[in-house]
């Protein structure tokens, strides 16, 4: 189609031809770092913004009530997030459920980022939203309390003993395909990330499920040894109030241990 013109002009074409494409292949490339949240690294860590409780598998408010409390008590604005289906179906449709939440909460404050609080599932499903649903430009911090990151054990054990496990269930077994999924995929940077856990915990099977590489995951245990707190009272402790609210926090998030207990629980 070029043979006619002159090879200065052929040459001269190619090369802006070349430029062009290596232009427009950087702005496919931008936005989908956009809609991925992998463009990361923009949210500013000095300016919380509001706070979403994020419920677990059953969508239950009940539980996170205290802990909303707890944290308006420190000025925050909370919102518990409605998951659909009563959070057992899809956990990707709960993720969506979850960026919709953050939107309405950024449009009602004006603010530019929020932290999220993630229980139990509610935890697993933040941290998709955040990985696979471009949550990470929206995020400047995730929380999350007793959450099944690798799977829990006992999603199989309902499987096979109740004879019943709706998908957000299944999603949650050691074998999900879901759960390998997010294994192999990085957290996006730009958040800043914390994974609390009890080692007495009697959901999640076992309890280091919850550890997520690369991410600071204490047991409360490792805080404070002789705690004796059980998967369904994480959100109403004291010391994993007092824990959420200074990871919150405006600085850097914190590295607990033994000697903050006396400080955490007085």
């Amino acid at each position: 189609m070029i043979d006619h013109l002159a090879p200065a002009r052929r040459r001269m074409l190619v090369v802006t031809l070349t430029i062009l494409a290596i232009g427009a292949a950087a702005v496919v490339g931008v936005l989908a770092s956009a809609r991925y949240g992998q463009g990361a690294g923009r949210v500013d860590q000095s300016r919380p913004g509001p706070v979403l409780l994020v419920p677990g598998y059953g969508g239950s408010v009940a539980g996170l009530q205290s802990m909303a409390a707890s944290l308006r008590g420190a000025g925050r604005d909370v919102t518990i997030v409605q998951l659909p289906d009563q959070a057992l179906g899809d956990l990707a449709v709960q993720a969506d459920a979850v960026a919709s939440a953050a939107q309405e909460a950024r449009d009602r404050t004006g603010a530019a980022s929020v932290d999220v609080v993630g229980y139990s599932a509610g935890g697993v499903v933040a941290r998709l939203w955040v990985t696979e649903h471009g949550g990470s430009d929206t995020v400047r911090r995730l929380v999350t309390l007793g959450s099944p990151h690798h799977g829990t054990n006992l999603a199989d054990l309902g499987a096979l003993v109740e004879g019943r496990c709706p998908l957000a269930c299944q999603q949650l077994s050691p074998s999900s395909p879901v759960l390998a999924r997010l294994d192999g995929e990085p957290l996006p940077a730009g958040p800043e990330y914390v994974s609390l856990w009890s080692t007495r915990d009697d959901v999640v099977a076992p309890p280091s499920s919850a550890v997520l590489d690369g991410v600071p995951s204490p047991s409360l245990q490792s805080i404070c040894p002789t705690l004796q707190v059980r998967h369904s009272e994480l959100p109403a402790d004291p010391l994993v109030q007092r824990l959420v609210g200074e990871a919150l926090g405006t600085g850097r998030v914190p590295s607990w241990g033994p000697a903050d207990c006396a400080r955490l629980t007085s």
